[in-house]
């Protein structure tokens, strides 16, 4: 495991039990998100398996479960994983690293990363990108969502404010920049949505929605 993977994970198991209790569902995605993801959704619904790489306690497998679809959702994290497990018994759920997928080639229909590329540092994101590419089959679907812009977030004081001194860095991408690193792992871009931020957000979000070549 990186060093980066390490760090993510001695964070995230840190804050599980609270991040799992303080986002239970989808209710911190705007209008906007939830139609990208309904989006996703009538395209891989019926083809086959979706893969929510970076599934956290569950929520948006959850979301993707209950309206027909068959989900296998992974996670760093085995708090994470372990919170997710008791919330959402029926859900399959496991621990594994984005960058070393246990799943054969062209194995799912649809795969997605929900806010889940964000802790990757720059120069180990195209490995993790082709990696999230491999295991999805010719033709299938890749969601991709992150905070766009460009430079580096220290998390420490945010999570501070919760009561948790952790190390953690977020990563800002624009949506060019990481519908290129897509393009050279093998995706076309379908669409892409780049909002302005809304509630408590600070930054512009985006999603891009792209096919396997």
């Amino acid at each position: 495991m990186a060093q980066s993977e390490v760090t993510v994970q001695t964070a995230y198991d840190l804050v599980a039990d609270d991040y799992a209790r303080l986002l239970p569902d989808t209710r911190a995605e705007t209008t906007l998100d939830l139609a990208v993801l309904d989006v996703f959704v009538e395209r891989v619904r019926d083809v086959g398996e979706l893969l929510d790489a970076g599934c956290g306690a569950g929520r948006i497998a959850r979301h993707l479960t209950d309206r027909g679809c068959r989900v296998r959702g992974v996670d760093l994290s085995p708090r994470l994983v372990a919170a997710g497990r008791r919330t959402h018994p029926d859900l399959d759920l496991s621990v594994a690293s984005l960058a070393e997928l246990p799943f054969e080639d062209d194995r799912f229909a649809g795969v997605m990363a929900w806010y889940s590329t964000i802790h990757t540092p720059d120069d180990e994101l195209p490995g993790v990108l082709v990696e999230l590419v491999r295991v999805l089959r010719p033709g299938g679907h890749l969601l991709v969502a992150f905070q766009s812009g460009e430079g580096v977030v220290d998390l420490a004081g945010s999570y501070g404010r919760h009561g948790h001194a952790v190390v953690l860095e977020r990563y800002r991408r624009t949506a060019d920049a990481m519908a290129h690193l897509l393009d050279r792992a093998g995706c076309q871009e379908v669409v892409r949505m780049v909002r302005a931020p809304e509630g408590r957000e600070a930054e512009d979000q985006a999603v891009l929605l792209l096919r396997r070549c």
